[in-house]
């Protein structure tokens, strides 16, 4: 594929914030965007040319929607992966590819995928009944926490689990799906390394970020995360790993546990712009919106010298009413559009400039 000339069209699969921010990026280097999300009036699609509202298994509308479009992204991973593949089989360019989303739709599959390349991960064991998960939690040699394969996110889909719980309920409590038992990882922080790959296998990676949750849910995440320089090579070392495995274009987010030791443990892997790269855009040369737009349309990937310290923090349901004037002088603000302030539900961020480098 050349490189796309200004005016072409990126379609995304999707039209949740990261569409909407995607779609932005893709409008300042001057490329329309179309999105297929289905939903009457979906954040990205109100920012995007086109839309289209059907469902992701409609192959009909898909391949309408492909005709429109020179080259198609995703901005979240629970798209049918049949679907992409049917996409590829007509000779659509879709990226990232199949591999990058199948494997990241199914935990146990994306684990095993991640320990295989060479990605250490916490101990884990499969689990189909609650006969399975007496079993597991013997193996991990006590409390895990128990998740579904598939689906799942900002802290749904999870319980823990210890021996001498009610193990019936907890099963059932995830809707007694094909599960995941991970053993609890004592680790000092959490962080994770957003990277972009190109069509040459060129790649620049953002500097980690230390990432502290709520509920399962992002609550904030901070540069410099705080780590010694070996411990930051060995992180981007491993997001190169799996975006190289992967055949990966396009912009995606490797989560790691970091010991005490400086041990590095994979939590799990986003194929796409993350919530944790929110800060990129105020922080860097160029944001992880725009890298990812331009590893799509096979631009040179832009390099990624950050300039400031910064903090990026989620604005959670009601939070994101809160008066423009209350926040402090130089916070950016971005809100998503989303018009149900939902508890727990991601209407927003901010971010703040903290200090030069």
């Amino acid at each position: 594929m050349s490189p796309l000339p200004a005016g072409s069209v990126i379609g995304i699969l999707g039209g949740g914030q990261l569409g909407r921010m995607l779609a932005g990026a893709a409008a300042q280097l001057g490329f329309d965007v179309n999105i297929f999300c289905p939903g009457d009036s979906p954040p990205a699609a109100r920012v995007a040319a086109g839309h289209w509202d059907a469902e992701y298994d409609d192959e009909t509308a898909l391949s309408d929607f492909a005709e429109n479009c020179d080259v198609i992204t995703y901005e979240f991973e629970n798209i049918p992966v049949a679907s992409v593949a049917n996409l590829v089989s007509k000779g659509v360019i879709v990226r990232p590819g199949v591999k990058s989303l199948e494997v990241s739709q199914d935990r146990l599959a994306e684990k095993q995928f991640l320990n295989a390349i060479g990605i250490e991960t916490g101990a884990f064991e499969p689990v189909d009944s609650v006969e399975q998960l007496e079993t597991a939690l013997e193996t991990l040699g006590g409390e895990g926490l128990l998740k579904t394969r598939r689906d799942g996110y900002d802290g749904k889909g999870q319980v823990r689990a210890k021996p001498g719980d009610d193990l019936e309920a907890a099963y059932k409590e995830i809707g007694q799906a094909p599960a995941i038992l991970e053993a609890l990882v004592p680790f000092e922080r959490e962080i994770s390394v957003v990277i972009a790959r190109a069509s040459d296998g060129s790649m620049t990676a953002f500097e980690p970020s230390k990432n502290d949750h709520g509920n399962g849910i992002l609550k904030r995440s901070t540069v410099p995360c705080g780590l010694p320089n070996d411990v930051v090579a060995r992180a981007r070392k491993l997001a190169e790993t799996l975006a190289t495995e992967t055949g990966h274009i396009g912009v995606l987010a490797l989560e790691l546990f970091v010991l005490e030791d400086g041990t590095l443990l994979a939590n799990e892997m986003a194929p796409r712009v993350h919530n944790s790269g929110h800060w990129t855009p105020e922080a860097c040369a160029i944001g992880q919106f725009e890298q990812h737009i331009r590893a799509v349309a096979d631009w040179p990937l832009a390099p990624v010298t950050r300039h400031f310290d910064a903090e990026m923090e989620n604005l959670l349901g009601e939070e994101a009413l809160a008066p423009p004037e209350s926040y402090p002088d130089g916070t950016v603000l971005t809100l998503y559009g989303k018009r149900d302030p939902k508890p727990g539900r991601k209407m927003g961020h901010i971010v703040r400039r903290t200090g030069r480098v």
